[in-house]
C-alpha cells in the first residue's frame, strides 16, 4: 500500500471512528436546540479573538524572516496566513496552512525555499512549544481538581517529547548520530529538503535572545487563543471557569495537527464531547462547543478564500 493510500485509509478509519462516537453521544434534535439558542455575542468575542492574534502571528513570523535575510510587509504576511487558514479547509489540519505559506513565500522570494519552511516550521515549534508550557501549566491546575483521568498525562507526555525535540534539533553534539539516518533519507528522496528545513531550523540557535522573545510573544498569544474555545462554550451556555479550558485548549490545538483528517473533521468534536463530558457538560452542549468553534475556523477562512478568488480573476 501507497503512503498516499495508506493515508487515506486511515483517514476514513479516523473520521468514522470519531463521527461514530459522536453520533452514539449526542442527541441530533437536543444538539440543533443548543445551537439554535446560542448567544452570538459570545461567539463573535470567540472569533474576534481568533482573528485578532493574526497579526502578531504575522509579525513573529516577519521577524523570523527577517533574521534569514528575507524581509517583507506586515500586510502580505497578514495575507498570507488567511489564505493559509482557507487552504486548511481542504488541506490536512492546520499543517495544510503551513504548507500553503510556504509555498506561497517560496514563489515569492525564489531562493529562499529553505527559509521559508525553516521559518514557518520554527513558528510551529514556537507554537507547540508554547501549548505545551500551557498544558504544563493547565496539569498542573487540574492535579486533584479535575477529573479527566488519561488526558493529563498525554499532556505529560507531550511535554517532555516537546523537550526532546528540542534538544535533536539544536544540540552539535547529535550532529554525528544524525548523519547515521543520511542513507535512509536519501533512498526516500527527501535529503536534500530535510536537510535545509534542519539547517534552516538549526541556525536560530544563534539567535537566543530573538527566540525567547518570539516564544514569550507565542505564550501571550496562545493563552489568549485559549480564550476563544471558552467563549464558544460559554454561547451555548457551558458554565464552566476559563481555568479547565488552559487544561483543554493545548491537547485541543495538538488534537487539530492530526494529519488524518481534513481540518479536524470529527475529531475535534469528538474530543470536545470527551473532555468536557468529564468535567460533567452533557454531550449535547459540548459537542455544540466543538462545532461553534469549527464555525470559527470557517469563518477565520472566508478572508483568506475572498482573495484567492480576487487575485484569480484577476489573472484571468
Amino acid at each position: 500500500m501507497t503512503p498516499k493510500r495508506w493515508r487515506r485509509v486511515a483517514t476514513l478509519v479516523v473520521t468514522g471512528l470519531c463521527t461514530a462516537y459522536i453520533i452514539w453521544k449526542i442527541d441530533l434534535g437536543a444538539t440543533v436546540r443548543v445551537l439554535v439558542h446560542a448567544q452570538p455575542a459570545w461567539w463573535l468575542l470567540s472569533l474576534a479573538i481568533m482573528a485578532g492574534s493574526v497579526w502578531p502571528m504575522a509579525w513573529r513570523w516577519q521577524r523570523l524572516l527577517a533574521a534569514r535575510g528575507v524581509d517583507d510587509s506586515l500586510r502580505w504576511l497578514v495575507r498570507a496566513y488567511f489564505v493559509g487558514y482557507a487552504a486548511g479547509q481542504v488541506l490536512p489540519t492546520s499543517l495544510g496552512g503551513d504548507a500553503s505559506r510556504i509555498y506561497e513565500t517560496t514563489r515569492r522570494h525564489p531562493g529562499a525555499g529553505g527559509a521559508a519552511a525553516g521559518t514557518v516550521l520554527l513558528e510551529r515549534a514556537l507554537g507547540g512549544t508554547a501549548t505545551l508550557v500551557l498544558a504544563a501549566v493547565g496539569f498542573a491546575l487540574a492535579v486533584g481538581r479535575y477529573d479527566v483521568g488519561g488526558y493529563l498525562w498525554v499532556e505529560l507526555a507531550f511535554v517532555v517529547a516537546a523537550v526532546g525535540l528540542g534538544v535533536l534539533l539544536f544540540s552539535t553534539r547529535l550532529h554525528g548520530p544524525m548523519q547515521r539516518v543520511r542513507p535512509l533519507l536519501r533512498a526516500l528522496r527527501v535529503e536534500r529538503p530535510l536537510r535545509e528545513v534542519y539547517l534552516a531550523l538549526h541556525a536560530f540557535r544563534r539567535d537566543v535572545g530573538l527566540l525567547a522573545a518570539m516564544f514569550a510573544l507565542t505564550l501571550v498569544v496562545q493563552a489568549v487563543r485559549v480564550l476563544a474555545i471558552w467563549c464558544a462554550g460559554k454561547a451555548v451556555g457551558v458554565d464552566l471557569s476559563p481555568r479547565p479550558y488552559y487544561v483543554m485548549g493545548p491537547l485541543l490545538f495538538l488534537v487539530m495537527l492530526v494529519p488524518f483528517t481534513v481540518n479536524g473533521l470529527a475529531v475535534r468534536e469528538s474530543f470536545f464531547v470527551s473532555f468536557l463530558g468529564a468535567l460533567g457538560v452533557a454531550a449535547d452542549p459540548a459537542f455544540a462547543t466543538g462545532f461553534l468553534f469549527f464555525v470559527v475556523t470557517i469563518a477565520l477562512s472566508l478572508p483568506g478564500a475572498a482573495i484567492v478568488a480576487r487575485e484569480a480573476l484577476r489573472a484571468t
